[in-house]
C-alpha cells in the first residue's frame, strides 16, 4: 500500500485536546468531528487539508487523554498518513485501530518541512521526501496492520474476514 500527498507539520507533544477540542466530544459524526480538527492549534487546518495529506509532527504526538475521537478526526479531514518522532502508545494504537496509517520515523520527521510532497510504502518501510530527493527507511507495517488499514479499520477487517478476532 502506498501514499502520496503535501506535508501539514506540528511540533512536540501535540495532544488529543488539540487534535479535537473536548467541547465537541458529544458527537460520534465524523464530518462533524473533521471539521473541528487541529481548530485550537492551527485554525486554517480545516481549510487547507485536501485528501491524501499527510501530518507530519514532533515527539509525544497524541499525548493526553485516550479518546478515539482524535484519530478519527485526522483521518475523516482527509489526512492519509502521519509521521512522528514518537506517538503516544494509546492514540498509536487508536489510530491503527480506526485505520489510519501512522508511521513512527525521527528522521523523517525532522527533515520533512511544510508543503513538501511526500510518498510512503507500507509494505517497504520506506518514506520518500520527493521535494527534497532523500529516502528515510522504517520499519514495514505488518501483514495484518495493512489488512487493518485497507479495511478502514480493526471492525471493518475482523467483518470483512480478512483478520480473525482472537
Amino acid at each position: 500500500m502506498n501514499v502520496k500527498g503535501t506535508v501539514i507539520k506540528y511540533g512536540d507533544n501535540v495532544d488529543t485536546d488539540v487534535i479535537i477540542p473536548a467541547r465537541y466530544l458529544n458527537t460520534s459524526d465524523k464530518k462533524e468531528l473533521a471539521s473541528h480538527c487541529m481548530e485550537d492549534l492551527d485554525k486554517t487546518f480545516v481549510t487547507r487539508v485536501k485528501p491524501g495529506d499527510m501530518m507530519v509532527a514532533g515527539n509525544n504526538f497524541g499525548c493526553g487523554s485516550s479518546r478515539e475521537h482524535a484519530p478519527i478526526a485526522i483521518k475523516e479531514s482527509g489526512i492519509s498518513l502521519v509521521i512522528a518522532k514518537s506517538f503516544a502508545r494509546i492514540f498509536y494504537r487508536n489510530a491503527i485501530n480506526i485505520g489510519l496509517p501512522i508511521i513512527e520515523c525521527p528522521d523523517a520527521a525532522e527533515d520533512i518541512s511544510e508543503g513538501d510532497i511526500v510518498e510512503a510504502d507500507f509494505e517497504k518501510g520506506v518514506i520518500r521526501n520527493v521535494t527534497k530527493n532523500k529516502e528515510y527507511k522504517t520499519m514495514p507495517f505488518p501483514a495484518f496492520i495493512q489488512q487493518i488499514i485497507q479495511a478502514g479499520g480493526l471492525v471493518e477487517a475482523v467483518n470483512k474476514g480478512m483478520i480473525k478476532p482472537v
